[in-house]
């Protein structure tokens, strides 16, 4: 499991909030498709990627955040693949930049997308 900076795993957001006030109505707007803008915002400053923070987001707040937080997979077990099944993976996402990068860095972008 990912832990997010603050040593919460991105489940831990989910399920418990963020912990911050309300997300000011003029940043909500910004971007309406984003259901859970205070949840969005949360997960965006912990490291997740801006695309997995709207899919949590709006899962969350359709689903309701406790269903959100046990649905969640594992995360893959990047550190056992070598480099270039990770620069394989990197290529099936769609990601770019990744050719010249350390493993350790080839995971984070990984579990960043």
């Amino acid at each position: 499991m990912h832990l997010s900076r603050g040593g919460r795993t991105h489940s831990d957001l989910v399920r418990w909030g963020s912990g911050g006030g309300s997300v000011p109505k003029q940043q909500r707007d910004e971007n309406p498709s984003i259901k859970d803008p205070e949840l969005y915002e949360r997960l965006t400053e912990e490291g997740a990627s801006k695309e997995k923070a709207a899919r949590i987001a709006n899962a969350a707040a359709r689903d309701g955040r406790e269903k959100v937080g046990e649905r969640g997979g594992e995360a893959e077990d990047y550190e056992e693949r070598t480099v270039p099944e990770l620069r394989q993976r990197a290529k099936e996402l769609g990601l770019s930049g990744y050719s010249d990068l350390r493993k350790d860095e080839l995971i984070r972008r990984l579990r960043q997308h």
